[in-house]
């Protein structure tokens, strides 16, 4: 057992990342039951919903889970209110995670209901920032990451770098996870763990749109790039998308809506270049929308229950804890050389 594994209560030393459009209760409560840290997107939920979904997700598994909150989109204010109205219904044992650092009135309202805290950081101030706020566990998100990106280091050196600064810490990588061995080569390399995104994308219980679940069992790392045209709704960060229509072009087409997405009923237009990914409610040009995908989809091969997943990745994770470390392969040597001197090139 890690570091990881004990401070969160989990079999694995495994988190699902809290993906918006594509970690809902389903989600969560399966990798849960599974033994790893299935997580809850919050995102722009308003509180009320927030706290149902975190009830929904507590009748369905008996084992820890957490929500994910995102302070730099929804803002401090809208943040902590979130946190207030689900902490009373997170369960004991329950983890509380944000992408990104949260303000002091988040992380001391966390603390304060007794709940450890894991913040997902892309930097090594950000990562002292974080500990000073009192994080329990930190995620150190490198660029080989789907989604939005906190910083522009390959996980592993900006693991050796805070490692190196806090030996004691329980840290989980995030970037590059999609199978047992992964998960192992991280632990060997000085992790307590991992948080894994697009290997839960395509699970049969991710609210992902079908077509988007589809487009990443199908893709390999190459297929990926980074860039900053999604920005509508979350400017100013670069992300990690599958290639499409409109990464391929050096000309940007008005932001006029192409698709719709229904939430609890009600029908909201999804601009040209906006933030959100689509789900299983969204319809319209999906080919043209924000696919977020992590290099690690290359391993990403089947649509499978996310318990499946679990349970294939922790056969492999123990498989390989007990023949040692692998060595450096040629998706290591390819990355390191095209993503250049900061981990990577926007495009």
């Amino acid at each position: 057992m890690t570091r990881l594994a004990a401070r969160l209560g989990l079999e694995l030393p495994l988190l699902q990342a809290g993906m918006g459009a594509v970690a809902g209760p389903a989600l969560c409560a399966e990798v849960s039951r599974a033994g790893a840290g299935g997580t809850l997107a919050l995102f722009k939920e308003p509180p009320a919903r927030a706290a149902r979904l975190v009830r929904e997700v507590a009748a369905a598994t008996s084992r820890p889970f957490g929500v994910n909150v995102v302070p730099e989109v929804t803002g401090p204010a809208a943040c902590l209110n979130q946190l207030r109205a689900v902490l009373p219904e997170l369960p004991r044992g329950g983890f509380v995670t944000t992408f990104g650092l949260p303000d002091a009135d988040a992380a001391r309202a966390v603390l304060g209901a007794g709940h450890p805290l894991v913040v997902q950081v892309g930097t090594p101030e950000d990562a002292d920032t974080a500990l000073g706020l009192g994080a329990a566990v930190l995620v150190l998100q490198g660029t080989e990451a789907g989604g939005h990106l906190l910083g522009r280091l390959p996980v592993d050196t900006l693991l050796s770098g805070v490692r190196s600064r806090y030996p004691h810490a329980v840290l989980a990588v995030a970037g590059g996870i999609a199978t047992g061995r992964d998960l192992a080569d991280a632990v060997a390399r000085g992790a307590d763990g991992a948080m894994a995104g697009t290997l839960f994308v395509p699970a049969a219980e991710s609210t992902a749109h079908p077509e988007f679940k589809r487009w990443v069992v199908e893709a390999v790392a190459e297929d990926t790039l980074v860039t900053s045209l999604f920005d509508i709704g979350w400017p100013h960060r670069l992300h990690r998308v599958l290639r499409n229509p409109l990464t391929d072009t050096a000309d940007r087409a008005p932001a006029t809506f192409i698709a719709t997405t229904r939430v609890d009923g009600r029908e909201y237009p999804v601009p040209r270049y906006s933030a959100a990914a689509p789900g299983d409610g969204t319809t319209g040009r999906i080919e043209e929308m924000a696919l977020y995908c992590g290099r690690s989809c290359t391993r990403v091969t089947a649509l499978h229950p996310a318990a499946a997943t679990v349970a294939r990745v922790r056969r492999e994770y123990e498989s390989a804890r007990r023949t040692g470390p692998s060595p450096p392969d040629a998706t290591t040597a390819r990355t390191s050389r095209t993503e250049g001197l900061h981990g990577i090139q926007e495009r």
